[in-house]
């Protein structure tokens, strides 16, 4: 089968990667006034090239900057929009890990105090960063979905008297982000979401309305304001979005199938690949991906980042297998599910655990496709 030298690849992941301890120590101390902001960078910038050094050597023909200088893996970007700032908490969310154990997550609110718009080009400098230390891999950027900016948004002193200007005015900022960050040559981005694939665990939609959505159309509605956003974006840019069940501390906040918002969201997305959680009983069956159009990739993550132990191939290959019922072989890919550390704490594995998960996506891959 034809090598692809396009992404998203046969073998690719999701983004985000375990800070090494060196960098975690590099925050705290730039968190006590100990260390000023240009030695920080130093500190990210030696950590980024070391680790993009690791993903190249593992295979990959991707490589993003593991998300290393950001605390978290969305508002980092989304509190940097003009018209945006971080609320206060509005919900403890609980998360769940494999041995049953739970955890606890502060979700804050986006206070919007403004016209949303775009005042600098929102980790401009971390891709050009990243394109500069990689050698032989397609440097990869990894930014939050606009859905990410209207969840548990609060317009209440913002002006917007209409819900419908304020997501235009979103979708026109992300419109000029990506026009901006292509200029400066990025060929690969990807839009994470976590709003998609909640809305498929019904106990998640029953608390919905809370938060101030539409259960029943609000994948309708984000799938709209995506596709503005990309709208006239440039030629030469590949954009997929990675549907997340939650990662924080090797723990997941919600559980289900993709089936409730497959036939508007695979079908309706203008986006070129789907990267989809699909590493145990709790992500449902492959059947929701009937509904994914023949001009799109689906990429399969197959590989767990949440706990340490390594899959099996023979259950990977079976799993691919079984996948091609709906999609086939020529438009499947394979990847770890989520990113390793979605927020600095990352999860609980070690930088060799990590390692031989991306590399097992690597060498399987390579027996299935070529």
């Amino acid at each position: 089968m034809p090598h692809r030298t396009v992404p998203p690849f046969r073998a690719d992941h999701v983004g985000s990667l375990l800070r090494p301890p060196e960098l975690l120590l590099a925050r705290d101390e730039h968190a006590a006034g100990r260390i000023t902001d240009q030695q920080l960078r130093e500190m990210e910038d030696s950590a980024i090239a070391d680790v993009v050094r690791l993903q190249e050597e593992a295979g990959l023909q991707s490589a993003t900057d593991g998300e290393y200088r950001r605390a978290m893996w969305h508002t980092d970007f989304v509190n940097r929009l003009g018209g945006i700032r971080e609320g206060g908490v509005a919900g403890i969310v609980t998360g769940h890990k494999a041995d049953g154990q739970e955890v606890t997550y502060e979700g804050h609110a986006t206070e919007v105090t403004g016209k949303v718009h775009l005042t600098e080009t929102i980790f401009g400098d971390h891709f050009s960063f990243l394109a500069s230390a990689v050698t032989t891999a397609t440097p990869k950027l990894t930014i939050p979905s606009p859905s990410m900016v209207t969840f548990r948004a609060d317009l209440s002193a913002s002006g917007y008297s209409d819900p419908e200007q304020f997501r235009t005015d979103v979708a026109a900022a992300y419109a000029e982000e990506i026009r901006r960050l292509a200029a400066l040559g990025c060929s690969y981005l990807q839009l994470d979401d976590t709003v998609f694939a909640f809305l498929n665990d019904p106990r998640w939609r029953q608390n919905a309305g809370a938060l101030g959505m539409d259960p029943a159309h609000q994948h309708e509605i984000n799938v709209r304001v995506v596709n503005q956003a990309l709208a006239g974006r440039p030629d030469g840019l590949t954009v997929t979005v990675h549907m997340c069940r939650g990662n924080y501390r090797s723990a997941w906040f919600t559980s289900g199938g993709y089936d409730y918002v497959a036939g508007a969201v695979f079908g309706g997305l203008a986006v070129d690949g789907f990267f989809l959680e699909y590493d145990d009983e709790r992500s449902g069956s492959f059947e929701p991906l009937r509904f994914v159009p023949d001009d799109k990739l689906v990429v399969l993550g197959l590989i767990t980042t949440k706990t340490p132990a390594l899959e099996s191939k023979d259950d990977l290959k079976r799993r691919v297998g079984e996948a091609t019922r709906y999609v086939p072989l020529e438009r499947l890919c394979l990847s770890p599910q989520c990113g390793f550390a979605s927020t600095v704490e990352g999860n609980a594995l070690t930088r060799d655990q990590m390692r031989a998960k991306l590399e097992l996506a690597v060498q399987t891959a390579t027996e299935i496709w070529g």
